[in-house]
């Protein structure tokens, strides 16, 4: 079982940057970040391929996150600019464990368990 471990939420003004980290203990393929703000479901946010080359964003997001891994490290990043109260939500890192093509969604096999981000108007 490969453990995920996430870093680097916190609260936040709008207009502020934060980076999230997921650690993978083992290995992964494809990786990306959910967001679950409260009274919703849980949602795709990012999406990024084993090798790094083919990303997906929500719409909401685009311009202003980027996914990014480095696998020497086995790790996982989101980068989050300008952002805004709607953001605030606990983000999730999940894995997939098998290699699939990458769609640009994935069908998470593992995840982390969340880093609450908050960002104050």
């Amino acid at each position: 079982q490969v453990q995920l471990v996430e870093s680097g939420g916190g609260l936040v003004q709008a207009g502020a940057s934060l980076r999230l980290s997921c650690s993978a203990s083992g290995r992964t393929f494809s990786m990306g970040w959910f967001s679950q703000a409260p009274g919703k479901e849980r949602e795709l946010v990012a999406a990024i391929s084993r090798s790094g080359g083919s990303t997906y964003y929500r719409d909401s997001v685009k311009g202003r996150y980027t996914i990014s891994r480095d696998k020497v490290k086995n790790t996982v990043y989101l980068r989050m600019n300008s952002l805004i109260p709607e953001d605030t939500a606990v983000y999730y890192c999940a894995a997939e464990a098998v290699l699939q093509v990458f769609r640009g969604s994935i069908v998470p096999d593992y995840w982390g368990q969340g880093t609450q981000v908050t960002v104050s108007s």
